[in-house]
């Protein structure tokens, strides 16, 4: 996967999330579960993408980027 596809990848999951978080006008709730591991697979995404350009910035190759588990990206401090 390249940067392209990683950047196909979260506006997918960028408009997926917004359609998630829209008010539906029937009442309905949103799905709780999916936009949880929506912004889990967005959090992947950015963080691959990173990890990708500071290989590339360092002179190393940026397919040895590898997706990092989401236990492990949820637990970064910002």
């Amino acid at each position: 996967m390249n940067d392209q596809d990683i950047l196909t990848r979260i506006q997918a999951l960028v408009e997926e999330e917004h359609s998630l978080r829209e008010a539906p006008g029937d009442g309905q709730v949103p799905d709780k579960a999916r936009l949880k591991q929506v912004e889990e697979s967005l959090d992947q995404c950015w963080d691959l993408l990173r990890q990708r350009r500071a290989k590339s910035d360092s002179g190393e190759n940026p397919n040895d980027a590898e997706a990092r588990p989401v236990s492990e990206v949820e637990g970064y401090k910002q």
